[in-house]
C-alpha cells in the first residue's frame, strides 16, 4: 500500500508537511502505522500548483528518505495546493512512470489501494481508456488506468460522478474475474482549486483516510501526521470529501451526488 497527503489553503513550504511533522510523509516512508506495508520505498512524487493552471510534477524511484533533491525542493517551494505520495507497489515495477501523482492538463491524481486480480483485468481496463487519452498511459499501474478512465468518463466536468462510475465498473470487472479484494481505494484528485478525496472498499477494510482543518487551510492524509488529540477527523468508508473555498464537504460514494 501507499501513503499520501494533500494540502489546500494558504501557501506553505512543502517541507512543513512532507518533512517537518513528527510522523511526516518522509517518516511514513520508513515506518507507516496505518497500513499493512510499513515501508513505502518504491518511489515518491509531488504535484504542486503555482502561477500556472497545470501542476508541476516531481517524481523519483528512490525512497523518499534517500533523495536529497526532495529535501532541497521542499525547503524552497511554497504552494497553496499540493499532493504528495510515497509508493509501496502491489505488483507493478518500480519505475518513474509508475510513481504518483499522475497528471493531465490541470488535473492531478494519486491513489492508495488495489484492484483485485489486476493482472487478469489489466487489458480490459486499458481498453476502457479513450484513444485520445491512451497516449498518456505511460506506466503500468491500475492507479494510472483508473485516472485515465475517469477522465474519459468526464472527470473534468463531473469530478465525483466520473470517479464513482469508474470505481464501480472496475470493481464489477474484478468481481467477475474473482480477484480479491475486488476494490480498495483511498485517492485524491485536484484541479488546482479544489481537492477531492475518496475512501472506499468492496469489503470492510477500506484504506485509512483523515483530514484536519487549520486556521489557514485543510490537510487530507492517509494517516495522521501527529498525535494531536481530537484534531484529526476520520473519513468514513464509502465517502467522498471535497475541499473548496476553505470548507470541507462530505458526500456518499455514489454517482447521484454532484459536487457543488
Amino acid at each position: 500500500m501507499c501513503r499520501w497527503i494533500a494540502w489546500s489553503g494558504a501557501p506553505k513550504f512543502l517541507e512543513e508537511l512532507i518533512c517537518a511533522p513528527e510522523h511526516s510523509l518522509i517518516h511514513q516512508s520508513r515506518n507507516a502505522f496505518f497500513c499493512k506495508t510499513q515501508v513505502n520505498a518504491d518511489g515518491f512524487g509531488i504535484a504542486w500548483y503555482g502561477n500556472r493552471q497545470e501542476p508541476c510534477i516531481y517524481k523519483d524511484v528512490r525512497p523518499a528518505w534517500a533523495d536529497s533533491n526532495l529535501t532541497q525542493l521542499a525547503h524552497h517551494v511554497s504552494s497553496p495546493l499540493f499532493l504528495a505520495h510515497i509508493r509501496a507497489s502491489t505488483g507493478t515495477s518500480t519505475n518513474h512512470d509508475n510513481c504518483h501523482p499522475f497528471s493531465y492538463r490541470r488535473w492531478s491524481f494519486m491513489h492508495n489501494g488495489q484492484v483485485g486480480g489486476y493482472e487478469n483485468v489489466r487489458k480490459k481496463m486499458d481498453t476502457m481508456i479513450p484513444d485520445h487519452l491512451y497516449r498518456h498511459r505511460k506506466g503500468a499501474t491500475d492507479s494510472e488506468a483508473l485516472f485515465l478512465i475517469a477522465l474519459g468518463y468526464g472527470l473534468e466536468q463531473d469530478p465525483v460522478g466520473a470517479m464513482v462510475r469508474t470505481v464501480e465498473e472496475i470493481e464489477a470487472m474484478a468481481r467477475a474475474e474473482g480477484g480479491l479484494p475486488h476494490m480498495r481505494l483511498s485517492a485524491a484528485w485536484s484541479d488546482g482549486t479544489r481537492i477531492f478525496a475518496a475512501r472506499y472498499a468492496s469489503d470492510e477494510q477500506a484504506p485509512s483516510l483523515y483530514y484536519r482543518t487549520f486556521a489557514d487551510g485543510t490537510l487530507i492524509v492517509s494517516e495522521p501526521l501527529d498525535e494531536a488529540a481530537g484534531c484529526w477527523v476520520e473519513v468514513p468508508s464509502s465517502t467522498i470529501v471535497m475541499v473548496a473555498d476553505g470548507r470541507v464537504h462530505q458526500y456518499p460514494f455514489q454517482r447521484q451526488i454532484a459536487a457543488e
